[in-house]
């Protein structure tokens, strides 16, 4: 008897620690338009330091984008994670909307985004990262509806922002100037808001997240025939371009390996224009300024295509 009990100590222990380790993550997206965001997701699902709480969507028709993560997640086995949406904002040209409209996988209607945002923070206040690898429509309706509840976050990640490099420097060629990053100028008012919430903010840049998926890592990904590049090779030729620049899938592996894209403490305004400028202040952000590409890609790759 005294052996049995012991070992549901141990047990119980155990289950502890293991289930101490999964982060809480509600994932912010707006899947539809680059691929990258599949590929994101695709790790989410992939690693069991996550606990996904929820997957919402952002920008223009996001009940058509909720349908594409409803069927992602069925076809990879992982339909019991809820997808909400964020309010529609007219319409856009979307490569996978088909994707999201073959079979009877979406579940209509899709709940309200940001108000489950903050059901699941008022629900595990402090528990929280919400990482974010869309336009900011979402969080900046949660802070306009309960700015403290906000702060309960335990943090934000989002792949946002340009503040040393832009568009097309990749660190060995040219140096292209900062630029008005896509996620920030499609709501700079929410992105405003976001850097000033006090919420603490982690930043993946373009300065970071440039990573291209070249020929040979796509050609080792979608011959694997697992469920899950399985999917991403159907996303990826809807997509119909050739090569994937995997920004959003930093931000997630940020949060289960910070080590491969260490930060600066930094202040961010982001302007009128969409910039986020690097200025003198108390740091309002941690900011990626470079990544560990080689790195990244060992761990993604292996990750997402392991069986």
């Amino acid at each position: 008897m005294r052996v049995r009990w012991i070992l549901s100590i141990v047990v119980c222990l155990s289950s502890i620690f293991v289930f101490g380790q999964a982060e809480k993550v509600i994932i912010d997206t707006d899947i539809g338009d680059d691929v990258d965001d599949a590929f994101a997701l695709a790790l989410a699902v992939k690693s069991p330091e996550m606990q996904v709480l929820g997957i919402t969507t952002t920008f223009a028709e996001t009940e058509a984008r909720a349908k594409i993560v409803d069927r992602f997640l069925a076809e990879v086995g992982k339909s019991n994670i809820p997808v909400l949406a964020g309010k529609a904002s007219g319409k856009t040209p979307m490569s996978q909307r088909r994707y999201g409209e073959e079979g009877n996988f979406a579940k209509s209607p899709h709940g309200d985004a940001s108000e489950f945002i903050l059901q699941q923070i008022n629900k595990y206040p402090a528990e929280i990262t919400l990482v974010a690898i869309g336009p900011l429509m979402n969080l900046g309706e949660v802070i306009d509806r309960d700015a403290a509840a906000f702060r309960k976050l335990k943090r934000v990640v989002i792949m946002g922002g340009s503040v040393r490099k832009g568009y097309g420097d990749f660190g060995y060629n040219e140096h292209f100037p900062p630029a008005p990053e896509w996620n920030i100028l499609n709501d700079v008012k929410s992105a405003q808001k976001l850097f000033t919430s006090g919420v603490p903010l982690y930043v993946m840049p373009l300065d970071s997240t440039q990573l291209k998926l070249d020929e040979v890592k796509r050609a080792f990904l979608f011959t694997r025939g697992t469920a899950m590049t399985d999917q991403l090779a159907i996303l990826y030729h809807l997509w119909a371009q050739e090569t994937p620049t995997l920004f959003d899938p930093m931000a997630v592996t940020f949060v289960i390996r910070p080590g491969l894209c260490q930060v600066t403490p930094l202040h961010i305004r982001v302007d009128e224009k969409g910039y986020t400028r690097e200025e003198p202040g108390a740091p309002n952000a941690q900011v990626c300024l470079s990544s560990n590409q080689e790195g990244f890609f060992q761990f993604y790759l292996r990750r997402v295509a392991e069986r």
